[in-house]
């Protein structure tokens, strides 16, 4: 890990701040960082959530650190390209369900650590931008893909191609964030969101996460067999019957996310 990035545990639910001073942008650091504990929490049994977000109250995060870029380096930058790919395909393809908590800018490099979450939380004031094309730069830590299917390709186009911010309702009403909430509220809204993964079965929750995302690759028709095979799959689990008995016992169930 690095000081750059936070860890800490709360209850099911682990909560990463991004702590890198004076924007919390993103280097090769955190984002190594990054990829490293999304694989350690997936090994987690008892991590059914996470949420992302940004120390202080201005910054989300402002993306990468254009430092990284200067010296117009073409092998450099492939290197910080495959860090960024790395660290957000990782947080896509987390097992449970992560929720960022935009608690202010979030550019760049920012924008596209939060699009590679579940769910979006943003408070009133945040803006959110995919600025790179400003800077002789594109998005590449999976922003061209994931800014148009979260908002179609009309408002893609306009945050990559001309270079339009949005504020937290603009965010909402084209869907790049599923919540507004006022300043300061954020995390508390997001942990609280996370928290109720712990009412679902976790091995469920990834086969759901997983079939919802196919979409995005393969035909209908495909992800009908996928769903029943899911489906069936899952009766090789201990959550399966426990989700299923205590229901019929009327009581909680106790998940042991196998």
């Amino acid at each position: 890990m690095t000081e750059k990035l936070k860890f800490e545990m709360h209850e099911h639910t682990a909560l990463i701040t991004i702590d890198n001073p004076a924007a919390n942008t993103w280097d090769a650091d955190n984002l190594q960082a990054l990829e490293t504990l999304i694989g350690e929490l997936n090994a987690n049994k008892d991590c059914y959530s996470l949420v992302i977000t940004g120390a202080g109250s201005k910054f989300f995060s402002a993306g990468a650190d254009l430092n990284l870029f200067a010296d117009g380096d073409p092998d450099h930058a492939d290197k910080i390209a495959q860090h960024f790919h790395a660290a957000f395909t990782a947080l896509t393809h987390f097992n449970g369900v992560s929720v960022a908590a935009i608690n202010g800018y979030a550019m760049g490099g920012g924008l596209e650590c939060a699009m590679s979450c579940d769910i979006r939380i943003a408070e009133a004031q945040a803006v959110m931008a995919l600025p790179e094309a400003t800077v002789g730069l594109l998005p590449a830590g999976l922003g061209t893909q994931h800014l148009p299917w979260l908002v179609g390709e009309g408002w893609a186009k306009r945050m990559i191609l001309c270079g339009e911010r949005v504020n937290a309702e603009t965010a909402e009403r084209i869907g790049l964030v599923e919540e507004v909430v006022e300043t300061g509220k954020s995390l508390d809204r997001a942990m609280a969101l996370a928290a109720q993964t712990a009412k679902q079965s976790p091995t469920s929750v990834t086969a759901c996460k997983q079939l919802i995302m196919s979409a995005r690759h393969q035909t209908m028709p495909e992800s009908f067999t996928d769903e029943r095979a899911a489906f069936v799959k899952l009766f090789s689990t201990s959550d399966q019957k426990e989700g299923v008995n205590a229901f019929l016992e009327k009581r909680p169930p106790h998940w042991s996310n196998a």
